[in-house]
């Protein structure tokens, strides 16, 4: 839908924290967007569910609604922070249909309706913008799928979830167990009353889904992703993991490799000297390896309102400007339909703490498991008890998922290992 009276009007959709710092940025720098769009912006209406609810000082009232639809039907450009799945959807495609473009920052809905969303797209001749869905501030979704479209992208690696890299950081550095820091985190308002969605790895998830998708030009949904939490990990793996020269992080992976694209979401030992290590507090950081351009980082605030906010406008900004001279973003690439790899042919790392029996031949049997399962041993360190058993940190070279995950099956079943204490993804090092 075109602009033809030089103004664009916007429709928001959910005032929470992230909408009412549009409100206000709206506000304060209305001049400016519209000087670099060519369209004066007009906030047209902001549907809520409950009109009479607080509402930040510099949001209008008479702006508030409760009729969502009847707000997208009178607008140029929708921006979505409601959240979810519903009514976000349904808002969603109506507006995309009827060739109203749509801002949103809805990273479960776009990764888990990705391809009816991007339907509705052509649909109506419309635009699908979603900075905000990953990372907060942070513009790797516009360099993914502007600034590398000339390059062929090899992998993305990152820290996409603030809450949980907030929680490792202070078991990092203040010694905090998990529970500790948790509660720490959700006191500061980093972490919900319920922190599944942060703390169990699906936030990361639908983000590593959609960062896959832009990377390699193939469909990737939340239900491709396998994912792997925090909950287990204790102050000891924290502890351990500083000793071997190594950070722990939670990150998204999506990785290109001859024969597809493997994307997880893990815990994993990174080593000091990544740049990823230097991640610090609730911040977001993602690290590109391109063909040509070799390795370039994104790094900032990946949530809040005001950085949140930041992205929204850049959108908004650019899709008046479009209104208003005419053109598009840049429409759904998933012309590549790589296959997505199983445990067969995903490539891994790990790192695994054993207590082995201390005694002779212990430490052979289990090289040779790994052996036999055709997993190469990059390093071990052995650190002897004085109750018969020795604690042993074997970290292995790149094998398949498949082939680690069996090495781990048997070790577990060798009689001279009295105990797994820990299996780590390890990334970075090779």
């Amino acid at each position: 839908m075109s602009a033809t009276d030089g103004v664009v009007r916007i429709a928001l959709l959910g005032c929470g924290t992230v909408g009412s710092q549009v409100v206000r940025l709206l506000q304060e720098h209305g001049e400016d967007w519209a000087a670099r769009s060519g369209a004066r912006l007009e906030l047209v209406g902001i549907a809520v569910r409950d009109v009479s609810a607080p509402r930040a000082p510099w949001v209008p009232r008479d702006l508030l609604t409760d009729d969502a639809e009847g707000l997208v039907d009178r607008a140029d450009v929708i921006i979505e922070l409601v959240g979810g799945i519903e009514p976000a959807r349904s808002l969603v495609l109506r507006a995309l249909r009827s060739g109203r473009s749509v801002v949103t920052g809805n990273k479960a809905l776009l990764a888990r309706h990705g391809p009816e969303l991007h339907a509705a797209v052509e649909q109506g001749d419309a635009d699908l913008y979603y900075e905000a869905a990953v990372a907060g501030a942070i513009p790797v979704v516009y360099g993914l799928r502007e600034s590398l479209a000339g390059d062929n992208v090899l992998a993305v690696v990152g820290i996409v979830n603030g809450t949980t890299n907030y929680i490792l950081d202070e078991m990092s550095t203040r010694g905090l167990d998990f529970a500790d820091a948790l509660a720490q985190a959700q006191e500061l308002g980093y972490a919900e009353a319920d922190p599944s969605a942060d703390v169990d790895g699906h936030d990361a998830a639908a983000k590593a889904a959609i960062l896959a998708s832009l990377a390699f030009h193939t469909r990737v949904g939340i239900g491709d992703v396998p994912v792997t939490g925090i909950r287990h990990i204790t102050a000891e793996d924290i502890a351990a993991a500083q000793a071997g020269g190594h950070v722990m992080k939670l990150l998204a992976v999506a990785r290109r490799t001859d024969a597809g694209v493997a994307v997880r979401v893990h815990p994993a030992l990174v080593p000091e000297t990544h740049p990823l290590a230097a991640v610090r507090g609730a911040f977001n950081g993602v690290v590109v390896e391109a063909e040509a351009a070799g390795r370039l980082m994104f790094y900032g605030q990946g949530a809040g309102g005001t950085p949140t906010a930041s992205a929204v406008l850049s959108d908004v900004v650019a899709a008046a400007g479009h209104a208003m001279r005419g053109g598009h973003a840049p429409r759904e690439s998933a012309y590549a339909q790589l296959p997505l790899l199983g445990p067969d042919a995903t490539p891994a790392r790990t790192q695994v703490q054993l207590r082995l029996a201390d005694r002779p031949g212990s430490l052979a049997a289990v090289a040779g498991i790994y052996g036999e399962e055709g997993v190469s041993i990059e390093s071990v360190h052995q650190q002897r008890s004085d109750d018969g058993q020795a604690r042993v940190t074997i970290t292995s070279h790149a094998a398949t998922e498949a082939s680690l995950t069996r090495t781990v099956e048997r070790l577990v079943a060798e009689s001279r290992v009295q105990e797994i204490i820990s299996v780590t993804q390890v990334e970075g090092s090779e």
